[in-house]
C-alpha cells in the first residue's frame, strides 16, 4: 500500500496521458502515471521482428511544419526538435487507387498543390476541387484548439457539425470518380455512410498541410514525452494495471491497482476507453443515465495489420501511402463482405535510417471486425498477461496473411519472393496492447445524424474525474493532443495554458 497523495493520478500512458503528465508536472502538481503495459505510448508503441521495427498505429503524421498546429503543440511539450522525421512526397503523400482504374490519384501537400495535382486528372473539375479545399479549411476554423486559439464561443456547436461527409462531397461534383477519390483515404477515420464532414475535414487538413513519417518508429514521441514528464517531476509506473477506485462523497479518493497498491489523489485523469472506465466505477457513484449513455456508444471498426520483413533490396521505399479499393463504394468498405475480405487496404513502407531507396519492411492495414476473432476472446498473449493463443486462432491468422499477400502481389508483382518473414496483428492484439474493449481503431464512432451525442467532455459526472484521449472528440496524434490540452485546461485554465503554448512556438 502507498501512503503518498498525488495531485493527479493518470490512468494510461498513451499519448494523451503522457502529455497531461508533462503539463501538470510543469505546473507544479505531483503527478503519477499508471500504465498496464511494459511499453509506454499506446498506439505509439513499436515492436521488432527480425531486427526490423514496426509501428503499432502511427504510420504518418500531419501538421509538423513550423507554424502548423501539431508543430506548435509538440514545441510546447519540448519534443519537436528531438524527433527524427522524414517528409513524404510533396506531390503525392497519399495515392488513391480504385477498382478497374489504372490511375494512381495523388494527394499533394499544400492546398494549392493539392488542387493543382488533382486537377491534372480532373481538368474540368478544378472549381469543385477548390470548393472542397475551402470547405475543409473553413470547417477546421470551427474548432479553436485545432487552430491553437482561445475562444469561449460555441463555434463548435455550429449546425455544420451535422453535415455528412459522403453527402457534402457528393454535392460538390457529379463526377463519381472524383467523389470517390476525395473520400479515398477515409480509412484514417474508418469512414462510412454516417461519418461527419467535420471529422473528414480535421483529419484531411492536417495531412494536406504537411505529411511526415517518424524515422525508426513513432515510439520516440512517447520516449521524449516520458523523459520530459519525469524531468518535470512526474512519476511513471509501467506494468501497473488499475483495477478500481476508493470512492468518497467528493469523488475518487484513491486509485487501486491489481497488485493491491492504492494511490490517493485529488484528481484522476483517465486516458482509457470511457466504457471500460465505467466498468471500474461501482454503481451508485455515477448516474445510471450517464453510465448508460457512455456504454451505449458504438465503436469504430477494428483492424488487421500485416507486417512484412523484406529481404535487403527486394522492395523500393515508397515515400507515400497507397490506399487501394478492391470492390464496392468508398463509404462501404467498413461493411465488407467476409466472403470477399478485404474490401481494400492501406500500404505503407516505414522510414528507417538504413535506406531512403529500399524498404526494410511493409505494413498493410485492413478492416477486420472483432466478431471474426471473438471466439478466441478469452486468450491473451502480452508482456503484462503472458499466455498462449489457441492453435485455431494462429491458423486463422496464417490464412488471412496468405490471402492478403496474394492480393497485394496483384498490385506489386514479385512481392512474395522478396519477403523474409510474415507477422500480423488482429483486433485481439489491439484490444490487449492498446486497451480498447473490442480492438477498435479510433475509439467511439462519430455520427453526423447525432453529432453532440458522441461529443464527450473532459469533465465526468464524478467531481474529480477527468477524461482524455481519442474518445473525446477526435482520434489521431493531433486529436489526442487537443484533447490533452482541453483536459489540462480544466485544471490550470485554458488561457494560461495557451499562452504558454504560444510562447513555446
Amino acid at each position: 500500500m502507498s501512503d503518498s497523495e498525488y495531485d493527479a493520478v493518470i490512468i494510461g500512458a498513451g499519448l494523451g496521458g503522457l502529455q497531461c503528465a508533462v503539463t501538470l508536472a510543469r505546473e507544479g502538481m505531483k503527478v503519477l502515471v499508471l500504465e498496464q503495459n511494459h511499453q509506454l505510448g499506446g498506439t505509439l508503441q513499436v515492436f521488432s521482428r527480425d531486427k526490423t521495427v514496426f509501428d503499432t498505429g502511427v504510420h504518418y503524421i500531419g501538421g509538423l511544419e513550423p507554424g502548423q498546429n501539431l508543430h506548435r503543440y509538440f514545441s510546447y511539450y519540448g519534443i519537436m526538435d528531438k524527433l527524427k522525421l522524414r517528409r513524404m512526397d510533396m506531390d503525392a503523400f497519399d495515392r488513391i487507387e480504385l477498382p478497374d482504374d489504372p490511375v494512381s490519384y495523388p494527394y499533394a501537400q499544400g492546398w494549392d498543390n493539392f488542387v493543382a495535382r488533382l486537377a491534372e486528372h480532373f481538368p474540368g473539375e478544378r472549381s469543385a476541387i477548390e470548393r472542397y479545399a475551402r470547405l475543409v479549411q473553413e470547417t477546421c476554423d470551427l474548432f479553436p484548439l485545432y487552430r491553437v486559439r482561445d475562444s469561449d464561443s460555441k463555434d463548435w456547436m455550429d449546425e455544420r457539425l451535422s453535415l455528412n461527409a459522403e453527402q457534402v462531397i457528393a454535392s460538390l461534383t457529379p463526377n463519381e470518380t472524383l467523389r470517390t477519390v476525395l473520400g479515398g483515404n477515409n480509412a484514417l477515420y474508418a469512414g462510412d455512410h454516417s461519418s461527419p464532414f467535420y471529422v473528414h475535414a480535421l483529419v484531411q487538413n492536417t495531412y494536406v498541410e504537411s505529411s511526415w513519417r517518424c524515422v525508426d518508429g513513432g515510439s520516440q514521441i512517447a520516449k521524449h514525452l516520458a523523459s520530459n514528464a519525469r524531468s518535470a517531476g512526474a512519476e511513471i509506473r509501467s506494468r501497473t494495471r488499475v483495477s478500481g477506485f476508493d470512492m468518497g462523497p467528493d469523488g475518487i479518493r484513491a486509485v487501486r491497482t491489481a497488485t493491491g497498491d492504492s494511490f490517493s489523489c485529488k484528481w484522476c485523469i483517465a486516458n482509457i476507453h470511457p466504457a471500460m472506465l465505467m466498468d471500474m466505477i461501482e454503481p451508485g457513484h455515477v448516474r445510471p443515465a450517464y453510465r448508460s449513455r457512455i456504454k451505449s456508444l458504438a465503436n469504430t471498426v477494428a483492424s488487421h495489420a500485416l507486417h512484412l520483413v523484406m529481404k535487403p533490396g527486394a522492395f523500393p521505399y515508397l515515400n507515400y501511402n497507397v490506399y487501394r479499393m478492391l470492390y464496392g463504394g468508398v463509404w462501404d468498405a467498413v461493411d465488407y463482405d467476409p466472403a470477399r475480405w478485404p474490401s481494400g487496404y492501406m500500404l505503407s513502407t516505414p522510414a528507417t535510417q538504413k535506406s531512403t531507396t529500399h524498404a526494410d519492411a511493409i505494413t498493410v492495414m485492413t478492416y477486420m471486425r472483432y466478431s471474426e476473432v471473438e471466439q478466441w476472446a478469452g486468450s491473451h498473449s502480452t508482456v503484462a498477461e503472458p499466455g498462449e493463443r489457441d492453435p485455431a486462432y494462429l491458423e486463422f491468422k496464417h490464412a488471412r496473411e496468405e490471402q492478403l499477400i496474394g492480393i497485394i502481389e496483384e498490385r506489386f508483382p514479385g512481392l512474395r519472393a522478396g519477403i523474409k518473414s510474415v507477422h500480423s496483428t488482429t483486433p485481439l492484439t489491439f484490444r490487449d496492447y492498446i486497451g480498447t474493449p473490442d480492438g477498435t481503431m479510433y475509439g467511439i464512432r462519430k455520427d453526423s445524424a447525432s453529432p453532440l451525442r458522441t461529443f464527450i467532455a473532459p469533465r465526468t459526472k464524478v467531481p474529480n474525474l477527468l477524461l482524455t484521449g481519442q474518445n473525446l472528440n477526435l482520434h489521431g496524434l493531433l486529436g489526442v493532443t487537443v484533447s490533452a490540452v482541453a483536459t489540462c485546461a480544466e485544471l490550470v485554465g485554458k488561457g494560461h495554458l495557451l499562452s504558454k503554448i504560444h510562447a513555446a512556438s
